[in-house]
C-alpha cells in the first residue's frame, strides 16, 4: 500500500517549478509521473521519496498537515533546492485548499469561530461571493471601488496564463502549465481576487485528474472550469470591478436580531478535497432560508459522524439531527450573505418544537410548480447550488441511472432523480433504488435541481404526501420525512400492497438538450479542452466544411449565432501567421481564447435555455431540433 503524499501548498509548487532551468523542466513530467509509489512514511508525519542513490526527498508537514512552506520540503542533492527531484515530489502532491479565515463576527472583542467552513451542501470549496452592500430604501447606495493597479495586473497575467493553457489542453497542460496556472492564482490572491484564484486552482485540479485518467473525471467539468476562469480573468482584466467577480476569502456575517427558524432536512457534505461534514437546512417563519454546518477536514467518516454531532450555535443542547426536525429561537443571530448562521459570542439559542412539511413556513415550498421555483433559480445561478425546491411526485421507475418520477400535476413532464452525492457509504443511492422498486408510490419531495441536466433534481430529503393512500409510512419520531444522506428507508416505511399500475416508458423521452445539435459546438469546446488548439484546427482542416454539413444542423434549428461561434473558432484555432521572412510563428493565444469563450459563453446561455424548458412542459411539449 502506498503511502499518501501531504498535500502542497499552490505557490510551494509554482516556486519550486519556476526555480528549475529550462532543461530539467522538459524532464519534469517524467520524473513526477510515478513518483508518488515509493513514499515511505516516517516518524511524525514525515514523507521520504527516493530518487536514486544521491537524491532523498523528505516532506514535513506542518501542523495542519500541509506543505505550507518551502523549506518544509527539502532533498540531499547538490542543486537543491533547484533540483528535478524536489520539483517532481512536490507535484505528485495533491493541492492543498486554501486555508479559510476565520469568519468576521460583529461582535466586539474575541468570538467563537463558526462551525461553518469555507464549503458549500455541494461539496465545493469555493470562497463566497461577497454581496453588494445593501441599505434602507432611499439611501444611497456607495459606489463599487474601481480595481487598483495591482488587481489589473493580477487579473492580466492570469488571463494571459489562462489563454496559454486552454491552447495547450490536456494533453500540453503539464506540470509547467499547471505551475504557472498556480503562480498567477497565487498572484490574484494576493491582490485580493478571490473567486479568480478559485476558478484558477478549478482548472489545474481539473488538469490533473484529466491527465491521470481518474474515474469520475469529466471533461465537460473541465471545460465549465476553463470558461470561468476566462470569463472571471477577462472582465477583470478589463477593469470590471464587479464584487462578484472579486469575491471574498471570509464569510462576512452581519447582524440579523432575532430569529425563529425550522428545521427542514440535513445532509452530508463530502468534497473531493478532503472536507466532510453536514449542513442543516432552516427555514424562517417569512421563508427566508438559513443553514447551519459544520465543514471541516476529514472525509467520509466525518461526513458520515456530523449528522449525529452537537449543534455549535449560542448554547443550544440540539445535535443536527434533532435540528433537522425541529427548530431554533435565536437572539443576537449573525448571518451571512449565504444565509449561514454564525456562533459568535452574543448569540443564544433556545429550542423550538418541530413542525413538518405540511405546516407553515415548510408548506409553502410545494406550493408552486418545480417548473416555476426552476425559473426563479435560472435568473439567479449564483443562488441555485444552496437553494431546496419541493414537489410531489408520482415514482414511475428506473431508466438506466436515473429514478423516473412526473410531478403530480396535469401535462407535468418527467422528471430525473439522481443521488444528492453519489459515495456508496453514504445512504442516497441506496434510498433510491428501494424507492424506485415501488412504482406508483407519491412522494413529497426536497431537492436540489441540477441546472447542467435536463429535468433532473437531486432529492436530499423525502416524505409522505398528505392524504395519499400509497405513500410513505415513516416512524413518527421523523416527523414525516427521512434525510436520504443519513436515515436509511426500509421495507416498513412503504406501503403494503401494489399501487394503480404506472407503465414505465420504453425510454426517458426525449431530452431538449441531448437532442439539440447544440452538442456539435460542446463537442468542439471538448476538442479544445483535451487536445488544445492543434486539435481544434485539425478539426477544422477536417472533410466538413465550417459552411457546410458541419454546423447545417445548427443553423437549420435556428441556431444562427453558435454556428457563427464555432466557425469563428476553428478558424481562429487554425490561423496561421508568418513572421518577416515568411516563416511560420505561433500566434497569440489571447484571440483564440477570446473565441472560445464566446462560443462557450453563448452555448452555457442556449443550454440554459433548454433546462428549463425541460422542466415547464411535458416531454411531448418540448421542441426537440434535428442532430
Amino acid at each position: 500500500m502506498s503511502t499518501e503524499l501531504p498535500p502542497v501548498a499552490p505557490e510551494v509548487l509554482a516556486e519550486a517549478v519556476e526555480n528549475l532551468t529550462a532543461r530539467l523542466r522538459k524532464k519534469l513530467d517524467a520524473a513526477t509521473e510515478g513518483c508518488a509509489a515509493g513514499a515511505v512514511l516516517e516518524a511524525e508525519g514525515t514523507v521520504t521519496l527516493r530518487f536514486g542513490e544521491d537524491a532523498l526527498v523528505t516532506l514535513r508537514p506542518g501542523p495542519a498537515g500541509t506543505i505550507a512552506t518551502a523549506d518544509q520540503a527539502t532533498c540531499s542533492c547538490l542543486l537543491a533546492p533547484r533540483c528535478l527531484h524536489r520539483a517532481a515530489a512536490l507535484g505528485a502532491a495533491p493541492l492543498a485548499d486554501t486555508p479559510p479565515e476565520p469568519a468576521a463576527e460583529p461582535d466586539p472583542g474575541p468570538a467563537a469561530a463558526p462551525t461553518a467552513a469555507a464549503a458549500d451542501p455541494t461539496g465545493s470549496t469555493e470562497p463566497a461571493a461577497s454581496a453588494a452592500p445593501a441599505g434602507p430604501v432611499g439611501a444611497t447606495v456607495p459606489a463599487t471601488p474601481a480595481l487598483t493597479a495591482a488587481q489589473l495586473r493580477a487579473a492580466g497575467a492570469l488571463w494571459h496564463v489562462a489563454a496559454e493553457a486552454l491552447a495547450a489542453g490536456v494533453t500540453a497542460g503539464g506540470a509547467v502549465v499547471q505551475a504557472e496556472l498556480l503562480r498567477a492564482a497565487h498572484t490574484a490572491r494576493l491582490a485580493g481576487l478571490i473567486r479568480a484564484e478559485a476558478a484558477a486552482l478549478r482548472v489545474v485540479r481539473g488538469l490533473r485528474a484529466a491527465r491521470e485518467h481518474r474515474a469520475g473525471q469529466r471533461l465537460g467539468d473541465l471545460t465549465d472550469a476553463f470558461r470561468e476562469l476566462l470569463h472571471t480573468a477577462g472582465l477583470l482584466a478589463a477593469g470590471s470591478a464587479d464584487p462578484a467577480l472579486t469575491g471574498t476569502a471570509r464569510r462576512a456575517y452581519a447582524p440579523g436580531g432575532s430569529l425563529q427558524v425550522h428545521g427542514l432536512c440535513r445532509e452530508p457534505v463530502l468534497s473531493a478535497t478532503g472536507y466532510g461534514g453536514v449542513v442543516t437546512h432552516l427555514l424562517a417563519a417569512d421563508g427566508t432560508p438559513y443553514s447551519v454546518s459544520d465543514v471541516r477536514p476529514g472525509g467520509l467518516a466525518r461526513a458520515r459522524g456530523a449528522g449525529s454531532a452537537s449543534v455549535a450555535l449560542g448554547g443550544a443542547t440540539l445535535d443536527h439531527a434533532g435540528l433537522a426536525r425541529g427548530g431554533l429561537r435565536i437572539v443576537g443571530a449573525t448571518v451571512s450573505a449565504e444565509g449561514r448562521l454564525g456562533a459568535g459570542r452574543g448569540v443564544r439559542a433556545t429550542p423550538l418544537p418541530g413542525s413538518a412539511w405540511t405546516e407553515q413556513p415548510a408548506a409553502r415550498l410545494f406550493a408552486r410548480p418545480a417548473a416555476e421555483a426552476v425559473a426563479a433559480l435560472l435568473a439567479d445561478p449564483d443562488a441555485a447550488e444552496s437553494t431546496l425546491l419541493g414537489c410531489d411526485v408520482t415514482v414511475v421507475g428506473a431508466v438506466g441511472e436515473h429514478l423516473l418520477v412526473r410531478e403530480t400535476r396535469p401535462d407535468a413532464p418527467l422528471l430525473r432523480l439522481l443521488p444528492a452525492h453519489p459515495h456508496p457509504e453514504l445512504a442516497h443511492t441506496e434510498n433510491l433504488r428501494r424507492i424506485a422498486s415501488y412504482p406508483g408510490l407519491q412522494l413529497r419531495v426536497l431537492g436540489r435541481p441540477d441546472l447542467d441536466r435536463t429535468a433532473t433534481l437531486r432529492p436530499v430529503a423525502v416524505g409522505p404526501v398528505p392524504g395519499a393512500e400509497h405513500t410513505l409510512r415513516l416512524p413518527e419520531e421523523w416527523l414525516g420525512r427521512a434525510d436520504l444522506g443519513y436515515d436509511r428507508l426500509q421495507g416498513a416505511h412503504f406501503p403494503q400492497g401494489a399501487a394503480a399500475p404506472v407503465p414505465l416508458p420504453a425510454a426517458e423521452g426525449p431530452d431538449p438538450l441531448a437532442d439539440s445539435p447544440l452538442w456539435r459546438v460542446r463537442r468542439l469546446l471538448e476538442t479544445g479542452v483535451a487536445g488544445g488548439r492543434r486539435a481544434v484546427a485539425e478539426a477544422a482542416r477536417g472533410t466538413e466544411s465550417l459552411a457546410g454539413a458541419s454546423y447545417a444542423p445548427l443553423r437549420r434549428a435556428g441556431l444562427t449565432a453558435a454556428a457563427e461561434l464555432a466557425a469563428a473558432l476553428a478558424a481562429e484555432a487554425d490561423r496561421r501567421p508568418r513572421d518577416v521572412f515568411g516563416r511560420l510563428a505561433d500566434p497569440s493565444p489571447d484571440g483564440y481564447a477570446w473565441a472560445w469563450l464566446a462560443a462557450a459563453t453563448h452555448l452555457a446561455a442556449a443550454e440554459r435555455c433548454l433546462i428549463a424548458a425541460s422542466w415547464a412542459a411535458s416531454p411531448s411539449a418540448v421542441p426537440v431540433s434535428g442532430r
